[in-house]
């Protein structure tokens, strides 16, 4: 299950950015609800928010390279040392693995990230984001879910009913 849920996002992401990159130039904005959101492309050099888009890019590629082949080898190893059981945490390291490996083809393959859902209310403007984004906050959040709240299948407490 975990394969067809990281595949799935893998191919989702690199679709949508495949369709954004060919009938959007970066900038173009289309406003699909007024007030909250639009499709607004834009290259990310950096990491989440543009954090270390100014960075040499000499040193940047090979850094994003090598703490994201960590975390996606980290993640991997988590699960298939996680019992099959534990849905929630399996479910979580494949979002986050996918997430982190659609932003890597892109970072590879273009040397930046392509992002394009456009969040805002009224003056906030959260900043663009991409379906790799997406896998990669659900699945933190499922893997905050399944540590802290979600009761193993050994009947122990999550954290929600420790006193």
């Amino acid at each position: 299950m975990e394969l067809i849920t990281i595949a799935g996002i893998l191919i989702l992401d690199q679709i949508t950015k495949a369709v954004i990159q060919f009938y959007m130039v970066p900038s173009q904005s289309i406003r699909v609800i007024e007030g909250f959101f639009n499709i607004t492309y834009v290259l990310n050099k950096g990491a989440a928010f543009g954090i270390m888009s100014q960075m040499n890019s000499s040193l940047r590629t090979p850094f994003f390279i090598v703490i994201t082949l960590s975390a996606i080898g980290m993640l991997s190893y988590l699960m298939a040392t996680t019992d099959k059981k534990e849905t929630t945490l399996r479910t979580a390291y494949s979002m986050i693995i996918a997430g982190a490996a659609g932003n890597f083809i892109d970072r590879i393959f273009l040397g930046e990230v392509r992002d394009f859902l456009d969040v805002y209310w009224k003056t906030y403007h959260w900043p663009a984001f991409n379906v790799a984004d997406s896998a990669i906050c659900i699945g933190t959040g499922f893997l905050i879910m399944a540590l802290y709240f979600v009761k193993d299948n050994d009947n122990k407490e999550g954290l929600d009913n420790i006193t």
